[in-house]
């Protein structure tokens, strides 16, 4: 496949959406499907859903949920991994006017649980298991009579749960078909008068990141800024009509989210998604399917390249590489032309708060431009603001110390404003003022500069979290977990560079002499308390007076990383 140059594929897209119409997502939908309904959408190893397949699945899950009582700006949260039914939950929480909370799946029991409660959510509707997760024993822990009585005591403003699950055996729960089958001829009526008067500028979304207090906090976004980011990222790209992209990125992220699903249905284009991150499966999906893009972080690019090295694969259909959200090694990019011979690499730099990747890398600029950057500010063509020069996020650099404007091309923390940047975090007041300077500047903790070409660089960080996986993680939480062991009286975990995982978790223990932990009580004891991502992949055993401090006692983070990397190092079978 040969592309046209991505500005040409740029103002091919503009065209039908000039000028461009602030929606929510429902009404998104309906636009699509009435331009592509019967394109391809969803398309799984059994089944393959078009537009008009998801606009009627979506109304008839949504007049179940006007029956239930579902009242808008109502929350609901939702645990589904990547199956066709996230897709049109999606788009049928939006037709209500509630709001969705994707909830990350791999969450253990006390984390899903304060997720539902802090979020307010009036329903749930959840998998009854994932791999190793039995969500149906989770509830039971959590909320005895869920099946009759909701969250009850524990969780008051829970009133109905709901069960996906793929036997066809009879349950004494709700199930999403019975759901659905719950639609009547009214709900539907009443359907249309939420949509003629939904307003784009209301919440859509909460979506939970790591908090800085250990406890994850939810993002709130609208539609508009949902939509208009998705736009940005097929306009960006250069997406073209009919582009499908396989992933296994989890929908509860706004990759996964925006910058592939929503993406493509600006172009009438299908989405490949997968249940699970393996190598041969989402190879052997390309060509089943005819993918043109793989949509990855970059671990799961490296895993690729050696499955692809390992085993033939017919690649003919990828044109496009999108790799991107965590560290990577200076030599992927070569290793990606080498394997998968795409036309065009992308990256970009964001972060939930700003809705999507709000800079972006193409490889077809400059093969150095890739290599040596985060990207320029990404362009959003027709759902752009003319008032930042078209795009929907601008990023500057700021003194740590000062606060103050560093000069151009200086060392700061970046900072960024716009139409896709958040303005808080639900039902946390005190998060939200601290991530805004006195100007309205989103703080996103990273440290880097802006270089003549408006190219953004990230070199480092101020804040703790880590990318493992591309998962984030928050070293507060698990310290949280870990100094519950009796044995533990310092806990600190940072991220350290690892190969595979861009970053993986170490913890760094002040025991008790009379009563150490063995590394594996302290791996069990987070295994058993928290997802699998978040797990310290090494435990390393301080003394008090070794831990790097700063003059008002905090221990420097970043020197512990340091310390902690150079001591794995040193010591042979860790």
């Amino acid at each position: 496949m040969v592309l046209a140059h991505p500005s040409a594929r740029r103002e091919a897209l503009d065209i039908g959406y000039t000028p461009w119409v602030s929606r929510t997502l429902s009404q998104h939908l309906v636009d699509a499907a009435d331009r592509y309904g019967d394109h391809p959408f969803v398309v799984t190893d059994s089944h393959t859903y078009t537009y008009a397949d998801m606009r009627r699945w979506s109304t008839e899950l949504a007049g179940g949920l006007l029956e239930l009582g579902i009242q808008p700006g109502e929350h609901i949260a939702v645990v589904m991994a990547n199956h066709p039914e996230f897709v049109a939950l999606k788009f049928a929480i939006s037709m209500v006017g509630a709001v969705s909370v994707p909830v990350n799946f791999l969450l253990r029991e006390r984390e899903l649980g304060y997720v539902v409660q802090q979020s307010d959510a009036v329903a749930l509707i959840t998998m009854d298991r994932f791999r190793n997760l039995d969500y149906i024993a989770a509830l039971d822990s959590l909320m005895p009579g869920w099946e009759e009585c909701g969250g009850g005591d524990a969780f008051p403003m829970l009133r109905n749960v709901i069960v996906f699950s793929n036997d066809q055996a009879a349950h004494e729960w709700r199930t999403l078909d019975d759901l659905s089958a719950m639609k009547t001829p009214e709900s539907f009526e009443c359907l249309g008068a939420i949509e003629a008067i939904a307003d784009p500028m209301s919440p859509s979304d909460i979506l939970y990141t790591s908090g800085t207090t250990g406890n994850p906090k939810g993002v709130i976004l609208t539609h508009d800024m949902v939509v208009r980011s998705a736009y940005a990222s097929a306009f960006g790209r250069g997406l073209f009509p009919g582009f499908r992209t396989t992933y296994s990125l989890p929908m509860y992220h706004v990759f996964g989210y925006i910058e592939c699903m929503l993406a493509v249905s600006f172009v009438g284009g299908a989405v490949i998604p997968r249940l699970l991150f393996d190598p041969v499966d989402i190879l052997s999906a390309v060509r089943r399917h005819g993918a043109h893009e793989i949509a990855c972080v970059p671990t799961m690019t490296l895993a690729l390249i050696d499955e692809a090295r390992a085993r033939t694969y017919d690649l003919s259909t990828i044109a496009m590489m999108y790799s991107s959200g965590g560290p990577a090694p200076v030599t992927i990019f070569d290793e990606m032309i080498e394997v998968f011979a795409p036309e065009e690499m992308v990256h970009g730099y964001g972060q939930t708060e700003t809705t999507a990747a709000m800079t972006s890398a193409l490889s077809s600029d400059s093969d150095d431009f890739m290599r040596c950057s985060n990207g320029r500010f990404r362009l959003a063509g027709a759902a752009g603001d003319p008032l930042l020069g078209g795009v929907l996020a601008v990023y500057k650099t700021i003194d740590i110390v000062t606060g103050e404007d560093t000069p151009s091309g200086g060392r700061g923390e970046l900072v960024v404003r716009g139409p896709a940047v958040t303005a808080g975090y639900y039902n946390k007041h005190d998060e939200t003022v601290a991530a805004f300077d006195a100007n309205g500047w989103l703080r996103t903790g990273d440290i880097g500069f802006i270089d003549e070409d408006g190219c953004v660089h990230l070199v480092g960080r101020l804040k703790e979290t880590f990318r493992c996986g591309g998962e984030m993680v928050m070293p507060r939480e698990i310290e949280l977990v870990l100094a519950e062991h009796p044995g533990v009286v310092q806990a600190h975990v940072v991220g350290i560079p690892h190969p595979r995982m861009g970053e993986v978790g170490c913890a760094v223990i002040v025991a008790d002499p009379g009563r150490r932990p063995s590394e594996a009580d302290l791996i069990a004891l987070c295994t058993e308390r928290l997802a699998r991502f978040k797990v310290p992949s090494s435990v390393l055993f301080f003394a008090a007076e070794e831990l790097p401090m700063t003059v008002t006692g905090r221990v420097q983070k970043f020197r512990l990383s340091e310390m902690a990397s150079q001591r794995l190092n040193e010591t042979p079978g860790l």
